[in-house]
């Protein structure tokens, strides 16, 4: 038998753990499911998409807190969501059409991660 993957719930590391669940949650509209205090952890979700925020513990050696990528959601009414968002947070490139077929824009969370959105034209 075959192992299978069901899911992938990345963990963002942050010094400023309350600001970006209030980030995720005021203004990107994710909601908490679980939270500790004292691990400095949260689990949000927001349709079907799960992340986890979390305070750097000591079970994780890391440097610098950073990710070299950055997290693409695939999203329905992406016009809108753009309206919503493009005065309330940095912008990493504004809305347009690419010749792969989608509409996408990027924006920067509050640690500096970049956040892709796109809808298939």
């Amino acid at each position: 038998m075959m192992t299978k993957f069901k899911s992938l719930h990345p963990v963002l590391w942050t010094e400023s753990w309350e600001e970006t669940i209030q980030f995720y949650t005021g203004i990107l509209g994710f909601t908490i499911t679980e939270k500790n205090q004292i691990w400095k952890w949260a689990s949000l979700q927001r349709d079907g998409i799960r992340i986890m925020v979390s305070v750097p513990n000591a079970h994780e050696s890391i440097v610098k807190i950073g990710f070299t990528g950055s997290f693409y959601f695939n999203i329905s009414m992406i016009d809108d969501f753009w309206e919503t968002l493009k005065d309330k947070i940095e912008i990493c490139y504004e809305i347009e059409d690419f010749e792969w077929g989608m509409r996408e824009f990027a924006v920067y969370d509050n640690n500096g991660y970049i956040l892709q959105f796109g809808e298939a034209i």
